[in-house]
């Protein structure tokens, strides 16, 4: 992130909102389990009134068709809405746990607390779910919410701040739109929680600029998400599926299929049949396909052209700069040193690696870091086992891609390098809240052996440990 600044008007206007919804938290209005329902509810109305304003913003920015930009976006968030709006009432009340014999008479639970005042940036890839999902989870848990879009999704930044600005007060709900500048002076400022969703280079300043107050933070990062495929699977709906995972979104998904590591005696017949399901995909000419999206700017498409010269192109390699298309590609002959292995590529691009043994494959996994998701296609439920067991990586998916996202019984989120947290359904209510431990005593009983002098007692409470988890 290169260095620049606000001025001292915007500098200040960002302040001022930080301490209005600071001011307006610690009224508690939030911490109101049917105040936060009825805002999610406002919130739901809200976005199926703009739907058709995001969903044409989201065509603008990524050439997103209506059918992509409402399964992988609007209706994303609305079905987060759904629940949260079903659930919440049930996620916010006390959870009761165990009490030991040696505290009696008492009980214990976990009481759900608000942060306070948030903080969530997101990506331009999927500019609106990777902005809202997040706060779906801030609101059902009590908090307020300064939202910040990516600048270079320009037109749905537009809509998301014209929606929350006309239907909600800046000291509950708000819009910060702009780049760079505005991004550090909000990072300036002292908020509960910072949730990011981005890159791992662009994550490392968040984590630093939040370490200064002690922020806590859910950092929601990337990284090369490997496929392996194995030599004992279904054919076509491999292909099918690592196609359908890999270019959704023209491939710019933080958890598509980065890379393939394919064992060599199922090579060819892949690559083949790869190649067949692409054109079944998109047609023979996949820039006339009103399925198949565009690249987000010409920067990314530069950077994606110099990345397509590692290895050879065996499919694909069509581009059109004014158009910001680049066609689905697979390379083969692709070298681990390669300048295409050495970062996320997140476009339409599809290096190919054989393998011998599975062996080769994991030892390729894990000297690399760990990725955000990682797929393995095989009908050997060993190889499964061996693979899940020997390797590390935020999320895992069994002869699919990318479906694990759309299950909201499983929380997702990245480790080590490929993030910090985790969240969707549940796991974003609990993102949001510190669950604070409560042991309620009875004053009926009391135990007096528990106070000094401890004299002969000594032995009886050194015995007594032991009932602790009892």
């Amino acid at each position: 992130m290169e260095t620049a600044v606000l001025g001292k008007k915007q500098t200040n206007l960002i302040k001022s909102l930080v301490q209005e919804q600071r001011a307006f938290f610690n009224e508690g209005a939030t911490k109101d389990i049917n105040f936060r329902i009825k805002q999610l509810k406002k919130l739901r109305k809200t976005i199926v009134d703009y739907q058709d304003k995001i969903l044409d913003a989201l065509y603008k920015d990524l050439r997103k068709s209506e059918t992509e930009g409402y399964l992988t976006e609007v209706g994303f968030v609305l079905n987060d809405l759904d629940e949260a709006i079903a659930k919440t009432k049930n996620w916010a009340r006390p959870k009761p746990v165990g009490t030991p014999l040696f505290h009696m008479k008492g009980s214990s639970y976990i009481h759900y607390d608000p942060y306070g005042v948030t903080l969530t940036i997101s990506p331009w890839n999927y500019p609106f779910q990777l902005l809202l999902a997040p706060v779906v989870g801030a609101i059902a848990a009590g908090n307020t919410c300064i939202l910040k879009p990516s600048e270079f999704a320009e037109n749905t930044s537009k809509v998301i701040m014209e929606m929350v600005s006309e239907n909600f007060d800046s000291n509950y709900l708000a819009v910060v739109e702009g780049g760079i500048p505005e991004n550090i002076a909000l990072l300036e400022e002292q908020f509960d929680y910072i949730f990011f969703t981005g890159s791992t280079q662009v994550g490392k300043i968040v984590y630093q600029a939040a370490a200064k107050h002690l922020t806590p933070v859910t950092l929601e990062l990337g990284g090369k998400s490997p496929c392996i495929v194995d030599k004992h699977i279904q054919l076509e709906y491999t292909a099918k599926r690592i196609v359908f995972g890999k270019l959704i979104n023209a491939g710019q998904t933080c958890i598509a299929p980065d890379y393939i590591l394919v064992h060599k005696d199922i090579r060819e017949k892949l690559v083949k049949e790869i190649k067949k399901q692409i054109t079944s995909f998109y047609g023979e000419d996949p820039s006339q396909s009103s399925d198949y999206g565009r690249i987000i700017n010409k920067k990314h498409f530069k950077r994606l052209m110099k990345l397509m010269k590692s290895g050879d192109i065996c499919f694909g390699g069509q581009s059109n700069e004014e158009d910001k298309y680049i066609g689905p590609t697979l390379l083969e002959n692709v070298q681990p040193d390669d300048p295409i292995m050495k970062e996320e590529i997140f476009g339409p691009i599809l290096p190919i690696i054989e393998f011998n043994e599975l062996e080769e494959a994991i030892q390729f996994i894990n000297d690399r870091p760990k990725p955000l998701a990682l797929y393995l296609f095989s009908k050997r439920q060993s190889h499964v086992d061996k693979v899940m067991r020997q390797t590390s990586s935020g999320g895992a998916c069994i002869n699919d891609t990318i479906m694990h996202i759309a299950n909201p019984n499983l929380p997702f989120g990245g480790v080590g390098p490929s993030g910090i947290g985790a969240y969707h359904s549940e796991s974003t209510f609990k993102t949001f809240s510190h669950e604070k431990s409560v042991l309620h005593k009875s004053f009926l009983v009391d135990v007096p052996i528990r106070y000094a002098p401890y004299g002969r007692n000594s032995g009886i409470l050194k015995m007594m440990m032991k009932y602790l988890n009892k």
